[in-house]
């Protein structure tokens, strides 16, 4: 079972790949904000998965819960920012 966990998790990191060709290539600012949001998304589950393959899945989960505080408030401060610049002008 533990070779189907890393075999998922080294699927989940060449996945993760996808979207970081949207965030270097994005046509717009939001395509862009949108790929860091799902590369976030896909590294919570990779870090909750390598947690269970370590043993300690309570120690990945509280890791797992402030990295996804921060990839929220870091796309909202993006998307206000933007937002309130688009409207100035």
């Amino acid at each position: 079972m533990e070779s189907f966990f890393i075999f998922v998790a080294i699927g989940l990191t060449i996945i993760i790949i996808i979207p970081f060709y949207r965030v270097i290539e994005g046509p717009t600012v939001f395509d862009r904000l949108l790929g860091a949001g799902a590369i976030g998304t896909k590294t919570l589950v990779l870090i909750l998965l390598l947690g269970h393959l370590f043993g300690r899945l309570e120690m990945f989960i509280d890791i797992a819960l402030a990295y996804s505080i921060l990839n929220f408030i870091g796309s909202l401060i993006v998307a206000k920012y933007f937002s309130t610049e688009n409207s100035k002008e």
